[in-house]
């Protein structure tokens, strides 16, 4: 059993009988005398996507979901209609599965040959991906920047991948570079040599 003193982000807990990831939280003291604390936390449900903002007392215990991550690594993707089939490959059995453009929603477009990921399997079945922090993806294009005021150090460009992904770069990247973007926050973190 967990309860709201075990929160921290990335934690899992089972809600309304699905799988939740608390994605923020902050404890909130009483300032009435006798008043319980309040944990506030930002949730996301693993199998919808869906964000909900939900509010706990101090104490209360949550079963911990059956989720399992599997080492996986994706393989390619196909048109299917309006949507798209990505193909992965479980590392350890080397069976296949795949997963639809709406399983995986803004997760798709960090996606490259050969990427390690985990597989996230709720009840044995794969219900979605956990990405790496960074990725690396070679830059594709490069809009032109203006050097300006350079003492501040913060002055960039708009870079475009091979994989359309668009990110905010330091002036010295080149389109041919590959750099490392961080998958949380679709931030550039530096260039590889």
């Amino acid at each position: 059993m967990l309860t709201t003193a075990d929160f921290k982000k990335g934690l899992r807990i089972e809600l309304d009988d699905a799988p939740w990831t608390i994605v923020k939280m902050s404890i909130h003291s009483p300032s009435a005398r006798g008043a319980s604390t309040l944990v506030k936390a930002r949730l996301k449900n693993v199998l919808t996507g869906q964000v909900s903002d939900r509010t706990f007392k101090s104490g209360e215990k949550f079963v911990e979901p059956d989720l399992q991550m599997r080492a996986s690594q994706y393989l390619y993707s196909e048109p299917d209609g309006n949507d798209t089939i990505y193909h992965f490959m479980d590392s350890s059995n080397y069976e296949q599965f795949e997963l639809r453009n709406t399983d995986l929603e803004e997760e798709s477009r960090w996606l490259v040959e050969n990427l390690e990921i985990k597989a996230v399997l709720y009840n044995n079945a794969v219900v979605g991906i956990e990405l790496p922090q960074f990725v690396e993806l070679e830059v594709d294009s490069v809009e032109p920047g203006s050097r300006g005021d350079t003492a501040s150090g913060g002055v960039t460009t708009t870079a475009y991948t091979a994989s359309g992904v668009r990110v905010q770069v330091p002036l010295f990247i080149k389109a041919g570079d590959v750099i490392r973007i961080d998958t949380g926050t679709g931030d550039f973190k530096d260039r590889r040599s």
